[in-house]
């Protein structure tokens, strides 16, 4: 990773933070994008026309970290959630990896990881608008990964469960919730920011080189065990 270039959107907090930081550890020059906080360069996903300003001429890996939770019973979601969580997980990864393709191809060997969630594989009530806008980003990953591969472009994901950020705090926001939370999954755990973040950089590394077109499940054996 020494001396490479990374690109996180969505890297200031989170599980993009905590990839940050491994990244800044491992001695890779990391570029952050954000919308409103400090430190990085600022990006909102979901404008009309995205300029990602001081991109390096070659990306060697490329993270999209900006996610929703919807939680609605389906009756009461309108076309509205549907769209914003499509526009935030999916279309905003689409204007990024436009942004960003040639770069990714110069560096010979690049790496992308988008986001997905445990419920596109595993069915979970009230989850019917993100599931449906991450199962979208599962079938583009597939894609581009065939697309790309000739480029020497690896295109893969990482798919938590309920996992620890400032997203899900209104989910893990008192004792009662989160000792819930945790008897939810077989490892009798909720997520940490660091399992997701550890994740990806596998997939970002050289270790993971053969690696692609992959969904890598990080979600605590709720989705293969019961």
């Amino acid at each position: 990773m020494k001396g490479k270039n990374f690109i996180i959107i969505g890297g200031n907090s989170g599980i993009g933070g905590s990839l940050a930081a491994l990244l800044r550890e491992a001695e890779a020059n990391v570029f952050v994008y954000s919308r409103n906080e400090p430190g990085s360069s600022k990006l909102d996903v979901t404008a009309a026309e995205l300029e990602l300003k001081n991109l390096p001429d070659l990306i060697h890996g490329l993270v999209y970290c900006p996610g929703s939770i919807t939680l609605k019973p389906f009756h009461r979601l309108g076309t509205e959630d549907f769209l914003k969580d499509y526009e935030i997980n999916f279309l905003g990864a689409v204007k990024v990896l436009h942004a960003c393709l040639r770069n990714l191809k110069q560096a010979k060997g690049a790496s992308v990881v988008l986001f997905s969630t445990v419920a596109v594989q595993t069915g979970l009530g009230f989850h019917a608008s993100i599931a449906s806008a991450k199962g979208a980003v599962e079938g583009l990953v597939r894609s581009l990964a065939a697309e790309w591969a000739s480029s020497g472009i690896r295109v893969n994901a990482v798919a938590p469960s309920l996992t620890d950020t400032p997203l899900a705090g209104q989910l893990l926001g008192t004792p009662e919730k989160q000792e819930a939370a945790a008897k939810r999954h077989p490892l009798g755990r909720y997520g940490k920011a660091s399992d997701s973040a550890n994740a990806a950089f596998y997939l970002l590394s050289e270790q993971a080189g053969w690696v692609t077109g992959q969904v890598l499940k990080v979600d605590g054996g709720m989705s293969a065990i019961r």
